[in-house]
């Protein structure tokens, strides 16, 4: 059991301490901790929202075609998640006198998406029973990474947003961005199960498309953080 939940839990913590360490300006423990424990306490309340919309749209029954798997990658699992998750980040950061820099929107997004990865991670791996190090050492490498790619969209634009630009565009990518990363991801993923064929051509793009979002979110990472440097100099 305590194998298990270390191998749930360990990516989410060693992804966390990598944002902590690049933060030009780190953040307060305390304040870290309310965000990382806030995206644990979303996952039961989303789940339950996404099974009444699972049940909402599809009502036979499980989809059984690659339309019927996209809808329910974006409706289903991104929409509600990346909708909680934003709240969860506009609850933390809304009266946080720390959120004072470029960087921290990134900082405080990434612990509200691996808090919600990490406690997702471990009802999967603990589900598993003896596939369970397979499924801990897919999801290390897909999953959990993936959330937090999502979150440095999310926490990127939300501090473009806050700090820099007050446009519409930004303001609407704060949601969209990580929903359009996070929905493609999971059709991605979905569709092996409904078509095998889709399924084995699916998991080489899957390993693309990661590669180019964590491409994306390390170039996210230098912007804010060479951005936070500039304004605590002319400061």
């Amino acid at each position: 059991m305590y194998l298990m939940l270390a191998a749930a839990l360990l990516p989410a913590i060693l992804l966390g301490l990598y944002i902590w360490r690049k933060d030009p300006v780190p953040e307060p423990t305390k304040w870290l901790l309310r965000a990382f424990f806030a995206g644990v306490g979303l996952c039961i309340p989303v789940a339950f929202i996404e099974n009444f919309i699972s049940h909402w749209i599809f009502a036979n029954g499980d989809p059984t075609t690659l339309f019927g798997t996209t809808v329910q990658a974006f409706f289903v699992a991104a929409v509600p998640e990346e909708c909680a998750k934003l709240l969860a980040l506009w609850l933390i950061l809304r009266r946080n006198p720390y959120f004072d820099e470029h960087f921290d929107g990134i900082v405080y997004a990434v612990f509200v998406g691996l808090g919600f990865a990490a406690i997702e991670n471990v009802f999967y791996v603990l589900g598993a029973g003896d596939r369970w190090v397979t499924v801990a050492a897919m999801r290390s490498l897909l999953a959990v990474p993936g959330h937090y790619a999502f979150a440095i969209m999310m926490g990127y634009y939300y501090s473009k947003y806050h700090f820099i630009d007050h446009s519409k565009t930004n303001a609407v990518k704060i949601l969209l961005v990580p929903v359009m990363a996070h929905g493609v991801y999971d059709a991605i993923a979905m569709s092996g199960s409904v078509d095998p064929l889709a399924g084995g051509i699916g998991f080489f793009v899957l390993i693309y498309f990661c590669i180019k979002l964590h491409k994306a979110a390390q170039r996210k990472i230098t912007d804010l953080a060479a951005s936070s440097i500039r304004n605590s100099s002319a400061q």
